[in-house]
């Protein structure tokens, strides 16, 4: 393919033109020539070209430093909400059954990830800017109409919708710009911001567990309002996407089109199952140790224990998946996970099996989160509609993740009060989704080992 030659283009453009071979941007995250070229050749590029991305300087790790602030108080939120389901149902909510409780959790949770497709396409149009302003606003708002709630549906509207919304938006706007910046050390870059919410995971449940008794609910609420405001604000002025936005007509067709390839199919598909199950350890452990005989003391604790493994597993697979394959350290990651939960939370009873599970658990189970978005842009040729992509994929989590802990009250319920059959259903699910990784890697590459 060529195109016509002004008489006044310079030699070296020519060149740059002759050198061009369309076929090297035929997947993502391979080595590619000249990307002027490409935006001349074709109106879509196929590929993105590694030379584009900083993948570092002090612009880009500000972004990180930025998405690492938002995470911990958008993502890392949800990553103690397990200690709401133990209080509400010791306190304000104890008329109402475990699954009803379990209800504000899942739906906040779902919320969360619900926001992707629209969030997504608002990031691709428009850049984060706006959603992290008005995340802010509502995430933040969210938080203070929870302090002042006493009735379930107050509980319901405020932290499970507002506040959720908020953090949805915060969530993307921080999420996708990474994806925009780094490509050489993305996992490792998304490593680290994810350990953000890992140790608001740690910090959270030890800041409300220690404030509650001495300020109340109402002033603890507050003051994780007021520390997520100063971060918040940190986001804002340091979070920007290397690339202008480029308005596009929204259409329902583009949510739909990545799950025509296979691979991104199998990738959703595994997202699914594992994030079904990946939860439920976070929003029970705390009732399921209790229910085994740990004091009411010990257990507060466990969450932190649970997110402190996490910090780790955030960030060192992240490095490990951009030097091994980011897929291969998926999927070696999820089975260990389901493998735990069905070789050792089950059997074990007693303090120290519990405490042993959980830092383990954090370590293994923080790896899904940190790469799944490197994962979705690993299968993205054109980086512009990473947003739309990690949309259509974390929509599918969202569904996941509102049935995931009502099955699991209901599973409780079925089963007398007790927890193997949660247990039962968190380790085959996530076994199932680490399977379904497989295959997508398998229809990728086939079964020849490569760094991928």
């Amino acid at each position: 393919m060529s195109l016509p030659q002004d008489s006044n283009s310079s030699s070296s453009s020519s060149a740059d033109l002759e050198k061009h071979n369309p076929q090297e941007n035929a997947s993502s995250d391979v080595d590619s020539k000249d990307p002027s070229v490409n935006d001349i050749l074709t109106p879509k590029p196929s590929g993105p070209n590694p030379a584009d991305f900083p993948d570092g300087g002090l612009r880009a790790w500000m972004v990180v430093a930025g998405s690492w602030c938002c995470m911990f108080a958008s993502m890392g939120w949800i990553n103690c909400i397990g200690v709401f389901q133990d209080y509400y149902q010791r306190n304000q909510l104890a008329s109402y059954s475990p699954s009803s409780v379990a209800w504000i959790s899942s739906t906040e949770t779902f919320m969360m990830f619900l926001g992707a497709p629209f969030f997504g396409k608002l990031f691709d149009n428009f850049g984060p800017r706006y959603m992290l302003m008005v995340g802010t606003i509502c995430h933040v708002l969210g938080l203070m109409m929870t302090s002042l709630a006493s009735e379930y549906y107050q509980f319901f509207l405020a932290q499970a919708i507002l506040s959720a919304l908020g953090a949805s938006a915060i969530f993307y706007g921080c999420l996708n710009p990474i994806g925009t910046w780094f490509m050489k050390r993305r996992g490792l870059a998304f490593g680290i911001i994810a350990a953000g919410s890992s140790l608001a995971g740690v910090v959270l449940p030890i800041m409300i567990d220690r404030l509650i008794p001495t300020a109340g609910f109402a002033w603890s609420m507050r003051a994780v309002a007021f520390l997520f405001l100063g971060l918040l604000i940190i986001g804002n002025l340091t979070i920007r996407s290397r690339l202008p936005p480029k308005p596009t007509p929204v259409a329902a067709s583009q949510f739909l089109v990545p799950f025509k390839e296979t691979t991104f199919l199998f990738v959703a598909l595994g997202s699914f199952f594992f994030f079904w199950g990946v939860f439920l350890p976070t929003n029970f452990i705390i009732l399921q140790a209790q229910h085994e005989g740990m004091s009411l003391n010990l257990s507060g604790y466990l969450l932190a224990i649970l997110n402190a493994g996490s910090v780790f597993g955030r960030i060192l697979p992240g490095w490990l998946g951009d030097r091994f394959g980011r897929f291969n350290v998926m999927i070696i990651t999820t089975y260990v996970t389901s493998i735990i939960v069905l070789a050792l939370w089950i059997p074990g009873h007693g303090n120290v099996p519990v405490i042993i599970f959980s830092a383990i658990f954090g370590f293994t189970s923080g790896t899904f989160v940190s790469m799944i978005p490197a994962i979705v842009a690993q299968v993205t040729k054109d980086v512009r509609t990473i947003g739309v992509r990690n949309g259509s994929n974390f929509f599918i989590i969202s569904i996941a993740a509102l049935t995931g802990n009502p099955i699991a009250g209901a599973l409780i319920a079925h089963d007398g009060g007790g927890y193997l059959y949660l247990q039962i259903f968190c380790g085959l699910t996530m076994f199932v989704g680490a399977t379904f990784f497989l295959v997508a890697r398998v229809v990728q590459v086939g079964w020849v080992w490569k760094r991928i």
